[in-house]
């Protein structure tokens, strides 16, 4: 079943629903940006600062989800050989590597009001670095091994080998004494964060998830289209 995919069929479908998603993630942006900027109160201790919260933790979110996914379909791929993992896992890394520099750099910018510096070398912060340095790693490989017929496997390899440091992102402020703040928003316990914070920062999160998703349609368009011209319709 999956060695008869045809990429062709995804495109026509992805063809109908780009404008309409594009549609509803301006509409949740807008209220997501009314809500962190405006509705939602100021933070008792960090004041305004703290709204970089809602930028923050969905593009850290996001791009961790990502990099997840990126690598259980590359994992899918050595299973399956089915190389239309590898095109997903692709399409998807631009808007993932996007997501991680955001998540970086607008916690460099909250860290300097509220830690009194723009970097430390906190156990978070430097695996988040090393996700950025997997991503970029991953994005190069389909340039630079572009005639290698190990292509496909370099990136998988790369891939698999990054998720390592999914989990690793995930515990470090519990594995070890860091400056980075523990979890507030949980799934399985109750979160220390309050509802009128909790509310624009899950907004925003679905705005970046639409946002990513709109970028990967994109791309898989695009790479579709190469497939196309290589007479490479099925994969």
């Amino acid at each position: 079943m999956l060695k008869n995919f045809n990429p062709n069929k995804a495109f026509f479908l992805t063809t109908k629903i780009l404008k309409t998603l594009f549609f509803i993630f301006i509409i949740i942006l807008i209220i997501g940006l009314t809500e962190s900027l405006w509705i939602s109160p100021e933070d008792y201790k960090q004041s305004h600062a703290v709204r970089i919260m809602y930028v923050h933790v969905p593009a850290a979110w996001i791009s961790l989800g990502i990099f997840t996914f990126i690598g259980i379909l590359s994992l899918f791929n050595f299973i399956f050989k089915n190389k239309n993992f590898s095109l997903i896992a692709k399409s998807l890394s631009t808007s993932g590597f996007v997501f991680c520099i955001i998540a970086l750099v607008t916690g460099s910018i909250w860290g300097y009001p509220t830690w009194g510096t723009w970097w430390v070398w906190d156990a978070r912060i430097t695996s988040m670095l090393l996700l950025s340095i997997f991503y970029l790693m991953y994005i190069l490989s389909w340039k630079v091994f572009e005639k290698n017929i190990n292509q496909e496997k370099i990136s998988s390899i790369i891939a698999i080998i990054g998720m390592i440091n999914v989990p690793i992102i995930k515990f470090s402020v519990d594995w070890w004494n860091t400056l980075h703040q523990n979890a507030t928003v949980k799934i399985f316990s109750k979160s220390s964060i309050h509802p009128s914070m909790m509310l624009p920062l899950l907004i925003m999160t679905v705005a970046f998830a639409l946002f990513s998703l709109i970028i990967f349609i994109m791309e898989y368009r695009a790479e579709v289209v190469k497939l196309k011209n290589k007479g490479l319709d099925r994969l």
